[in-house]
């Protein structure tokens, strides 16, 4: 083989080598959108998810916006450096979500049920809150979910 193979062989393994470190390593969705396990735990049992992570401030600021509904086993996590005060709106978000508010030991502080789509409205989390996650319009109610119930992901310190 000569050089110029060797260099075009060698460029190509690279690229192959980094898309594959840059693909993410567990679920993903149908857009290809890395997913992580999530479980609600109320009065009726364990009720698991399977939720992307907004992690980031452009993520956190993207959120749903402009996406199809969500599945009853999808949700996304909001994930923040500290609790405090959170409030979100549905701006440019097509489908009614519930968000859930969460403090850092993984206990639910408030939910929005049944959030207005696109409306600019605040829904605040009316106490401290580090994570919030958003999953289908009644799904909280679904599953019983209420203020102090126990919320498992690693993003969580019980």
């Amino acid at each position: 083989m000569d050089f110029s193979r060797r260099v075009l062989l060698a460029g190509a393994l690279a690229v192959v080598g980094l898309a594959s470190a840059c693909a993410p390593k567990g679920p993903v969705d149908a857009a290809g959108r890395a997913l992580e396990p999530l479980s609600i735990v109320t009065a009726s049992g364990e009720h698991n998810f399977m939720v992307e992570i907004a992690d980031d401030e452009a993520e956190r600021e993207r959120g749903l916006m402009y996406r199809p509904p969500l599945g009853d086993d999808r949700g996304m996590l909001f994930q923040f450096p500290t609790a405090t005060e959170q409030s979100f709106w549905m701006k440019n978000t097509p489908s009614s979500l519930d968000i859930i508010y969460i403090d850092p030991q993984g206990r639910i502080v408030s939910i929005a049920s049944h959030a207005t789509p696109y409306s600019e409205t605040p829904l605040p989390s009316n106490g401290a809150a580090n994570g919030v996650l958003e999953l289908r319009a009644g799904r909280a109610a679904e599953i019983g979910a209420k203020p102090g119930d126990e919320v498992r992901h690693s993003f969580f310190r019980p």
